[in-house]
């Protein structure tokens, strides 16, 4: 099954402390014919997430360059369209359930896509629920 997947959603898929039944299986889902997709700035997500856990010395630069490797070969899809919602739909998402815009992009992508949304977000969490979206929260 194709989802949505934010940033929190695939740190678990590198970040072994923080992975749960849940990421795994969605993880292994990807090697079995299903696609995740995301909003162009999940790239920055990413590698801004990986840039802090270096810092923070929970993974060395050669780890934090095996977790992007990981990433980079998995099949995640970015949404070009993404960012022609950024100020239409996904703001009024952000205002309408206090997200930020970066958290409203994955629920706008879901929505648009009619896709479930893997996050770890609590808040997310619950603005995808409120507006049906399923929801791979992880646990």
């Amino acid at each position: 099954m194709n989802f949505v997947a934010d940033a929190s959603f695939a740190m678990a898929w590198v970040l072994k402390d923080e992975a749960t039944a849940e990421t795994d299986g969605i993880l292994d889902s990807l090697g079995q014919g299903a696609k995740a997709f995301v909003p162009a700035l999940w790239h920055w997500e990413i590698a801004n997430a990986l840039l802090s856990v270096e810092r923070r010395k929970r993974a060395t630069r050669i780890e934090v360059g095996r977790h992007l490797t990981l990433l980079k070969s998995l099949p995640i899809e970015i949404d070009e369209a993404a960012v022609h919602e950024a100020w239409t739909t996904a703001h009024l998402l952000a205002q309408q359930y206090k997200l930020t815009s970066y958290d409203a992009a994955y629920l706008e992508l879901a929505l648009r896509r009619d896709l479930p949304l893997a996050s770890l977000d609590a808040e997310l969490q619950v603005a995808a629920k409120a507006e049906k979206v399923e929801v791979f929260a992880g646990k």
